[in-house]
């Protein structure tokens, strides 16, 4: 295996976002990221922002949902023959929707975008670091993993289902030296969606009242680095303003 060790976010969006944050964060620790995302231009940009940093990083526009995508990016990482260090689903596609509202197909493909991909980028992960007998991975979870609240009970049925995903290839791989994590963000991230998308919300909240980016990656890298004796499987995340 190559000296230089990788790391893989999918779910990489825009550059104020959380995959552009763990990406970069991942990068300065040396690693080769492989960043995947839908969005050719966004990952142009995060990118560059790698690399003006002094980062090494390979970009594979990949729908997380889609088999053959998610064969596509671990091919490319095989092809360089890198050891993999960490790797991190960080898709989380969420629409407001009531349930009489929700037909087959919305709750289908938050189902496929939550939970499906995370499977299929789970075994890709799971395949590699089970012969290394090494490695993390993550999976972003929401407030919605631990309880459904209308509208967003789809949401919340395919976020319990990554939750229970990740629960089951922990029991399994931890025993070979996996470490598996789920995350569960329990807040607003301050990133360009929310404040695109909430932008009230956002303001009501004030800079204190919004998870920062920055810190939800150093926390990421943090669980990784953690002793075999005393790995943590789930943690949740919030401001210490936010009411729980």
């Amino acid at each position: 295996m190559s000296e230089v060790s990788a790391a893989v976010v999918m779910g990489v969006g825009p550059v104020r976002g959380l995959g552009a944050a763990l990406a970069t964060h991942f990068a300065a620790q040396g690693l080769h990221v492989f960043i995947a995302g839908r969005s050719a231009s966004k990952l142009s940009v995060v990118s560059d922002q790698i690399i003006q940093k002094g980062g090494q990083v390979t970009a594979v526009v990949a729908d997380a949902s889609l088999d053959q995508d998610v064969e596509q990016l671990f091919a490319s990482l095989r092809a360089q023959a890198y050891s993999l260090s960490i790797a991190v689903y960080n898709v989380d596609s969420n629409i407001s929707a009531p349930l009489l509202e929700t037909d087959s197909e919305l709750f289908t493909r938050l189902w496929r975008q939550n939970c499906y991909g995370a499977f299929l980028f789970g075994q890709q992960v799971l395949t590699i670091m089970q012969k290394q007998k090494s490695g993390t991975l993550i999976f972003t979870g929401a407030t919605a993993s631990m309880r459904a609240r209308p509208p967003f009970t789809a949401f919340a049925t395919a976020k319990a289902g990554l939750r229970a995903l990740a629960q089951g290839m922990a029991r399994e791989f931890g025993p070979q030296g996996v470490h598996v994590v789920h995350t569960i963000i329990d807040g607003v991230i301050d990133g360009e969606r929310a404040r695109s998308q909430f932008a009230n919300f956002v303001a009501s909240k004030g800079d204190d009242g919004l998870l920062q980016l920055e810190a939800i990656a150093q926390t990421y890298w943090a669980v990784h680095q953690q002793h075999p004796s005393a790995w943590t499987h789930e943690l949740d995340l919030r401001p210490f303003k936010e009411p729980f």
